[in-house]
């Protein structure tokens, strides 16, 4: 990888979270990368069930403090890091205790939708955004997983569009299968008006189900991964329909490979 700069922005991650697709897959390609001579950073939700003494997390006070606006209510955004001594991999964890605190994560005990995972995902993009601003770590790409983290090519291309030290990087989106049924609840397209996007860049958010998300992270990538086996019909015509480069789904036991092929030949 010669050095090559990936930032892995992800809903979830193992040894955190358990075991499953998204949060497996968000594991192996920063190790693949690792271990192929790139430096890499990893950045994902501190939920409230993330143990932090057994996985020894501490907050990075020079990168807290700062407030994000959400909808116009001004959020505190605290940074907390922790490594998988395994791998010698650092993680940094985006904070608040109003979203982030709750001992589940993406839904209540009832299995239903929290009301403001579309707040939440609009305040992890921008946290991870703007944490990198602070680290002054310029990215050649980030690679994006899960849906939580599917806003941040919108942002990163629309409201951070301005933003010299992004001119160079290259957005990656993994694609996987549906990870949560129906719509999100809430005004998704309001609130991310608010933040002066033009509405044309993310209509289908009208309707925020799972496919919807991934078209508009999709709209804003320059490279796509199909990491799921059972992808929708409609979801993959659409991304292979963008012109764009695209992995197809690859086992565990070829990601390296291919992976690392993908990463070398386009970007």
């Amino acid at each position: 990888m010669n050095g090559k700069k990936i930032l892995f922005v992800s809903s979830e991650l193992v040894p955190y979270l358990p075991e499953n697709q998204v949060s497996l897959m968000s594991y192996e390609s920063p190790r693949v990368v690792n271990s192929n001579g790139g430096q890499i950073r990893i950045f994902m939700p501190r939920y409230g069930v993330i143990n932090e003494r057994r996985h020894q997390l501490h907050e990075v006070i020079r990168l807290s403090g700062m407030n994000l606006v959400v909808n116009d209510m001004d959020m505190p955004l605290i940074i907390k890091v922790a490594s998988i001594p395994k791998e010698r991999i650092q993680v940094y964890f985006i904070d608040n205790d109003e979203y982030f605190k709750r001992k589940s994560t993406f839904t209540n005990a009832k299995g239903t939708l929290f009301d403001d995972n579309d707040e939440r995902a609009i305040f992890f993009a921008k946290g991870v955004v703007e944490t990198v601003k602070k680290l002054n770590w310029a990215p050649d790409i980030i690679h994006v997983h899960g849906w939580m983290a599917s806003l941040l090519p919108l942002y990163l291309k629309r409201y951070y569009k301005d933003e010299a030290m992004f001119n160079e990087t290259k957005i990656i989106t993994s694609i996987y299968d549906e990870e949560f049924e129906g719509e999100l609840p809430g005004k998704m397209c309001e609130k991310i008006a608010f933040d002066q996007i033009d509405i044309s860049s993310y209509e289908c958010l009208k309707n925020p189900n799972h496919t919807n998300l991934l078209k508009v992270a999709a709209d804003h990538s320059d490279g796509l991964i199909f990491a799921g086996e059972n992808i929708s019909d409609e979801l993959e015509k659409y991304c292979k329909s963008s012109g764009i480069p695209t992995l197809d789904y690859v086992p565990l036991q070829e990601t390296e490979e291919a992976y690392i092929k993908f990463y070398n030949t386009y970007f």
